[in-house]
């Protein structure tokens, strides 16, 4: 009887501290944000949006440049990591059982957590230096490569849980494994993929130091690949460290912008990851 009551007491105690240790995550999540939206609510407008970034002092200064130029990176990341991701998640989900598998799932898995600034440092020494000038290619490679681990894991995980009768029936019927591959399995794990791809771009879209040593930044809107282009958190990182209370007040907008894409496209998987859930 003792010992009964003494695991009711330790099962008790120990669901209060599981409660109280999420509802303590929760509440660190609603303060940071609420912090965010407050100081950077005040700096928010139109013109801040639709603006370029003028001398201190001058107003309706903007981040237009940064926010474009994020949007152009994201894209040039996009564009390298997703179909090498892709790519890369069909083998080892398909064909990847043996050695070779193992080791490329190893190498994956160590890319994943690989540190953001030697993924910089990386494409500064391949890219950057060779060229002789920073660019947004060169950022881009940096975040595709960064986008690849995390879109080749998904893939491989959502190819994994289309059942295998479905490519027995596209093999029955005479298809080529490549083409019951790509045309039934990956199309069934198509939502699976996106929502990998989606949580590639949110993982990708706040990173700065790859930047510092890749596209850097730029004052003005730019849309050449080849130069040095502006960037939602090279912008923060800039006006934050400066000692104008007025960047910094535009560092918390700038902030607030992003966080809302990124929380936006969060959004945007759960609601992918819910209505394929619905449909299975």
């Amino acid at each position: 009887m003792r010992s009964l009551t003494r695991r009711k007491l330790l099962n008790n105690t120990m669901t209060v501290l599981t409660g109280l240790c999420s509802l303590f995550a929760v509440a660190s999540l609603f303060f940071i944000l609420g912090y965010i939206f407050l100081a950077g609510v005040r700096g928010l407008s139109l013109s801040f949006l639709v603006n370029s970034p003028k001398p201190i002092g001058e107003p309706n200064s903007g981040i237009a440049n940064a926010i474009v130029g994020s949007v152009i990176l994201i894209t040039l990341g996009s564009l390298i990591g997703m179909p090498v991701g892709i790519l890369g998640g069909i083998y080892l989900s398909e064909f990847g059982s043996n050695k070779f598998g193992l080791l490329l799932r190893f190498l994956i898995d160590t890319l994943t957590g690989t540190p953001s600034i030697i993924v910089g440092v990386f494409v500064w020494t391949v890219m950057v230096r060779p060229m002789g000038h920073f660019s947004a290619l060169s950022g881009g490679v940096a975040l595709g490569i960064m986008m690849m681990p995390i879109v080749a894991r998904t893939t491989e995980e959502m190819i994994r849980l289309v059942p295998h009768s479905l490519r027995e029936a596209g093999l029955a019927l005479g298809a080529p494994r490549w083409r019951v591959t790509l045309g039934i399995v990956l199309r069934t794990a198509a939502s699976g993929v996106a929502t990998g791809a989606m949580l590639a771009i949110a993982r990708i879209a706040g990173e700065t130091a790859p930047l510092l040593f890749t596209a850097l930044g730029l004052n003005y809107l730019s849309t050449n690949v080849l130069g040095q282009m502006a960037s939602l958190p090279f912008q923060i990182y800039y006006y934050a460290q400066s000692p104008y209370e007025e960047w910094h007040d535009m560092a918390w907008a700038a902030t607030l912008v992003l966080v809302t894409m990124i929380l936006a496209l969060n959004i945007a998987v759960r609601v992918l990851t819910r209505n394929r859930y619905q449909q299975a």
